[in-house]
């Protein structure tokens, strides 16, 4: 079973990380063969490589996240609300989310699952 702890510290490292720019500090948390789905019902980045490459393209917004509550740990889960916070097309712009991250017993992020969709994208209009 994975450590709590190691897992809580994960999500913080990955939202330090995304704020500071670094692809391949987020791609350092997941395992060899991962897979990122951002947001559910697009296709699988599937692999380190292509989760950094996705990622790096992610990143070039600026966007900055935030989390919006506790992170929740169960079994091999960790899951957390946050908002991604941009300055897009000379407004600022805000998209709550959920994401869910599936460990294996090394602590490594095996499966990300990102949970949102129009409705939760604001200033878009």
């Amino acid at each position: 079973m994975p450590d709590p702890m190691k897992m809580t510290a994960a999500v913080q490292e990955y939202v330090a990380a995304f704020d500071a720019g670094s692809p391949d500090r987020v791609a350092a948390l997941f395992a060899e063969d991962a897979t990122v789905e951002d947001p559910i019902g697009t296709p699988k980045h599937v692999g380190r490589d292509a989760i950094r490459a996705f990622y790096a393209e992610s990143m070039k917004t600026g966007a900055k996240l935030k989390l919006e509550g506790p992170v929740r740990v169960a079994e091999d889960y960790a899951v957390f609300p946050f908002s991604v916070n941009l300055h897009f097309e000379g407004s600022d712009k805000r998209i709550d989310v959920i994401d869910t991250f599936r460990f294996n017993e090394a602590n490594e992020v095996i499966e990300m699952r990102a949970f949102w969709g129009p409705t939760n994208m604001h200033g878009f209009e």
